[in-house]
């Protein structure tokens, strides 16, 4: 969702499969699954609404209705290729942080050809925790050798932001139009990028980060 405008298919996708199959979702659904994983998500439907279905019949019911999107539809906002290409250029190692499963986000990267511009992906689904766990971040990490100090967290919904800056690391926060908390990821952030057609905000980030890491003392973006 930080690189695809895809948020609203994410905060819609639990209610439209509950309406799929004849139940009305409760208020504040979104809320309640959107930093699970998708089995996590699946799990939690069966339980609350009390679906005789099993976690895997409904997350194919998932997976059908975020897969549409993908294979089809998703495109990435405005400045992204052109982001990746001057990050690519610079020498920045970049992966995929995901709830998206493997074979979705691959079929829109490479629908969209942006799939060269990365040396791995992670899922949330692979690596056993959402986004509500550090987890995910940490084996990012650990794949390229880095250290919390050199790696650095693009994330745009408030729960992500959250779980990788108490884990000790750097953040941009992207603004997206789904999460209404801007002023409190703004202020988690270490940068914050209010679109990707601007970056400057991130290279001025960049440039201080290396500044700190060569003198010893820390680097932030100014707002």
């Amino acid at each position: 969702g930080t690189l695809f405008d895809s948020m609203q298919m994410w905060n819609t996708a639990a209610d439209e499969y509950l309406r799929s199959i004849g139940r009305e979702p409760a208020p504040g659904l979104r809320d309640a699954v959107k930093a699970m994983s998708l089995r996590r998500a699946a799990e939690y439907l069966q339980k609350e609404y009390a679906l005789t279905r099993t976690v895997e019949e409904i997350l194919a019911g998932i997976d059908g209705i975020v897969e549409r999107f993908y294979m089809q539809e998703a495109q990435p906002k405005p400045g992204v290729p052109e982001f990746l290409r001057e990050m690519q250029s610079a020498g920045i190692a970049m992966c995929i942080a995901t709830a998206t499963s493997r074979y979705l986000i691959e079929a829109a990267l490479k629908r969209c050809g942006l799939e060269h511009y990365f040396d791995a992906i992670f899922t949330c689904g692979e690596v056993g925790h959402g986004k509500d766990e550090p987890a995910i971040y940490r084996a990012a990490m650990d794949y390229f050798r880095a250290e919390r100090g050199n790696t650095v967290v693009f994330e745009d919904a408030i729960h992500a932001v959250t779980t990788a800056k108490r884990d000790g690391f750097r953040i941009v926060a992207v603004y997206d139009e789904s999460e209404k908390r801007q002023a409190e990821i703004q202020a988690m952030g270490d940068c914050y990028l209010p679109d990707f057609e601007h970056p400057e905000p991130f290279w001025r980030f960049a440039e201080a980060l290396e500044a700190a890491g060569e003198s010893g003392t820390e680097g932030r973006c100014g707002k």
